[in-house]
């Protein structure tokens, strides 16, 4: 061995240039990467070697104070809900207790558990202990093909390597809008719509073009106008049904008319059926994919509303792509994506089985019988009050209420009519602006019939109160 003390140190460059490498033999540095006998590099970047390591220092880089501010994401992250909802001025009468109709979980009053066959399947998998560790990013091979099992049809069929499982429906849209779309792009969203998906895309610098919905309708998309908005950059069409915020549900028709409009202008679609198969008895609507001969679609879904459990965020995106336009990109890419954080639960995951095959159908029949009952309750009672035109809506849990304004001169907008109506009849319902469509509110039907009943007494009180008829004069106008 060499009686001469050899020391090797290494500098990492950011140029792309890898590794550089500087000797020093005894105590000499030898210039093989233009560092001079003073260890400065030609660069101006001083080396400092501490026990065998380079460490560069760059003139002049130290911060002078402490400044530490959120990304340009967290910055672009805004929930419209939330940005109206903690503006509002919320004093409930003290005389009138609260009926807050304004919260989309089915759960809140306890006049909806889910089924007892849904309960056991999930202590059966926490008994059985073989679901306590960490579960395959995309889930478990067996419940993926639990989930195809279920949704599987002979006009969409579906296989294991088709589901990703997921944290809820909102990672599945989230994993869905970022396989697609990358800054720069723009997606059709509905509107009135689901406020998560303009919350994800602004964040990810993707720009959201709203399509209109028609409410003289039953809420159908305006398909002249969506077409309209479709460029080269448009990388996705979201199309939600049944809906959030409307209660509407698309017949085969229609679905058919929006998928022409896709293939047309060759845009994926992204599927949002959380709410699928609940409809109300004498509607029907399959799903997109079922229609589709060519366009490809991602559908998310999970167990949140029709099982009546959506704190277990159990989710799922399924890919359609029987003419192999996604390939295998889009599915390495949303296997990639769902490496980040892994999602669903694994307790859940191994209930699955037994949730989709034991629940009985005597359940989901029960739920929706409720459903369109309250529905119908909401729409007879408010139907009939001056200014108000609720439109009937065909399934989920929600419809929406137009607004006269004009007839309603004490208010300014849809916001100030709901933020009165807590302070004097402590009924909350969701101003629509939330949903970027001003002068509605959405009532959400899952309370108790005698408490929906109660609520429409107290707006139709308070609607009286405050409406004015048309003038005279503006009538002559008119004639």
């Amino acid at each position: 061995m060499s009686s001469r003390m050899e020391t090797k140190s290494y500098m990492v460059q950011m140029n792309g240039k890898g590794v550089c490498g500087k000797t020093t033999v005894n105590g000499k540095t030898l210039n093989e990467n233009g560092v001079n006998r003073n260890g400065v590099h030609g660069n101006g970047v001083h080396h400092v070697n501490i026990k065998g390591a380079l460490y560069p220092i760059k003139s002049k880089s130290r911060r002078q104070r402490w400044e530490v501010k959120p990304s340009e994401m967290a910055n672009n992250t805004l929930n419209p809900i939330r940005a109206i909802v903690d503006g509002m001025k919320l004093t409930p009468n003290p005389d009138k207790p609260m009926i807050a109709l304004s919260i989309g979980d089915p759960t809140v009053f306890g006049n909806l558990p889910t089924d007892g066959a849904v309960l056991q399947a999930m202590k059966d998998a926490i008994d059985s202990q073989k679901y306590n560790g960490y579960a395959p990013s995309v889930g478990y091979l067996q419940s993926r093909q639990v989930v195809a099992n279920f949704y599987s049809c002979p006009e969409a069929p579906l296989e294991a390597e088709d589901v990703i499982l997921t944290s809820g429906c909102s990672q599945a849209i989230d994993l869905a809008i970022s396989v697609l779309c990358n800054p720069g792009d723009n997606i059709l969203v509905p509107c009135p719509g689901f406020s998560l998906y303009k919350t994800l895309a602004v964040s990810m610098g993707i720009e959201v073009k709203l399509y209109n919905l028609l409410p003289e309708k039953s809420w159908e998309v305006d398909l002249q106008h969506m077409e309209s908005l479709i460029d080269e950059r448009t990388s996705c069409l979201i199309i939600t049904n049944p809906s959030n915020p409307c209660g509407s549900v698309f017949n085969k028709k229609h679905l058919q008319e929006i998928l022409k409009v896709a293939s047309r202008h060759c845009v994926p679609i992204l599927a949002d059926e959380i709410y699928s198969d609940m409809v109300f008895p004498g509607c029907s609507s399959p799903s997109m994919a079922s229609l589709s001969s060519d366009v490809p679609i991602l559908s998310c879904g999970g167990l949140a509303k029709r099982w009546l459990v959506p704190g277990w965020r159990m989710g799922w995106i399924l890919i359609h792509d029987r003419n192999d336009i996604f390939g295998t990109e889009i599915r390495q890419g949303l296997v990639k994506l769902s490496q980040r954080i892994l999602g669903a639960c694994s307790i859940v995951q191994g209930a699955l089985e037994q949730i989709l095959d034991s629940t009985p159908q005597s359940f989901y029949n029960n739920t929706i019988g409720f459903l369109k009952s309250n529905s119908e309750i909401c729409f007879s009672e408010l139907s009939s009050v001056p200014g108000l035109n609720p439109v009937m809506p065909s399934g989920a849990m929600y419809i929406m209420i137009g607004i006269d304004m004009d007839h309603f001169p004490d208010f300014k907008n849809d916001v100030d009519f709901t933020e009165r109506l807590v302070t004097e009849q402590s009924v909350f319902c969701l101003p629509a602006s939330a949903f970027e469509y001003p002068n509605f509110f959405r009532i959400v039907v899952t309370v108790p019939e005698e408490m929906m009943l109660e609520a429409c007494a107290r707006i139709r009180e308070f609607c009286q109160s405050h409406y004015r008829p048309p003038s005279r004069d503006s009538n002559d106008l008119d004639q």
